[in-house]
């Protein structure tokens, strides 16, 4: 039986370093329970960003979290960039490494985006296999991320979160599950994000993404520029109940605010923490999640009529 989180640790509240609050992590080290970095950023890199993250990494533990892997990418598999990336995690010991269930380029083009997958069996397939390569490569396992997306394939024949458990399943992967991704992309796909929680393999999330996003009215964008929405926390609360309890992250990439204000950000997990959902969050008669009145008081859009797939923008007719 696989041991839940495959035996990675519950790391507790963490917060994504960001060069922004280098000056203030090194004067007051604050009392944050881990970090994660940005894999790219420190690979090769010497100087200043790698002096700060040697100095992190010998008080706080520290998670790799990438955005090139490109499991998904009918591209080789880059052996340079697993080499480079297998040298930065001898030398910083990070708890894991993780990356996204995407692409991000084909002929040797870096799109530099996190690119959506065509969820069937043609592309589950060459995933897992490349994932046990990598897995192999790294010698440990490799956590991916459900990412957030905007246009559903046509050729898709299976759910995200079916096509996450196979994975999980059949690569013997962890999952790094974020709940702001799920939110985002179940407004712009219109599914329901509840659904998706309970059918993740809750034994196989070994981490969780927090984050806010940009409301454009007719779809939601991932921004990583604001603070968590009720919704999403609330999502956080249910996964959380699920799994037994997950490391937890919050992710601020755009109009990063004061350390304190991040910080201060994910410690309200806290109140989610709880396992007092005992009912889980409330369903309407119809059987959706009553995420509405939440919704509406964080100024989201009104979820029906639905979107029809797969989803094209519709300007609005009144401004």
């Amino acid at each position: 039986m696989t041991p839940a989180r495959l035996g990675y640790p519950q790391l507790g509240l963490g917060v994504g370093l960001r060069t922004a609050h280098f000056p203030y992590l090194l004067e007051h080290w604050p009392a944050v329970d881990w970090f994660e970095i940005i894999s790219e950023n420190f690979i090769d890199s010497r100087g200043r960003p790698r002096y700060v993250l040697d100095k992190l990494a010998e008080r706080y533990p520290i998670v790799m979290h990438g955005v090139s892997l490109s499991i998904g990418s009918t591209d080789s598999l880059s052996f340079d960039y697993l080499a480079r990336l297998k040298r930065l995690a001898d030398a910083i010991k990070p708890k894991w490494i993780s990356d996204h269930l995407c692409w991000t380029g084909v002929l040797g083009l870096n799109a530099h985006d996190l690119l959506p997958l065509p969820l069937n069996e043609e592309t589950l397939c060459h995933v897992v296999e490349r994932i046990r390569v990598v897995q192999d490569f790294l010698e440990r396992p490799l956590v991916l991320e459900n990412p957030s997306s905007y246009v559903t394939f046509a050729s898709s024949t299976m759910s995200e979160w079916e096509f996450l458990s196979r994975m999980a399943d059949e690569a013997d992967c962890g999952l790094l599950l974020d709940v702001n991704n799920v939110y985002v992309s179940s407004v712009n796909h219109d599914f329901d994000p509840l659904e998706y929680i309970d059918h993740v393999p809750h034994g196989r999330v070994v981490q969780c993404h927090l984050a806010g996003h940009t409301n454009c009215v007719t779809h939601l964008i991932d921004t990583h520029d604001n603070h968590v929405i009720d919704p999403v926390w609330e999502l956080y609360r249910r996964a959380h109940r699920l799994t037994g309890g997950m490391s937890t992250l919050l992710e601020w990439d755009a109009s990063i605010p004061p350390f304190p204000v991040v910080h201060a950000e994910v410690l309200k997990a806290r109140e989610y923490m709880v396992a007092g959902e005992a009912s889980g969050v409330r369903r309407q008669a119809s059987g959706k999640p009553d995420l509405p009145p939440t919704a509406a008081k964080a100024g989201l859009p009104a979820r029906e009529p639905s979107v029809p797939h797969p989803l094209h923008l519709v300007g609005r007719e009144v401004q």
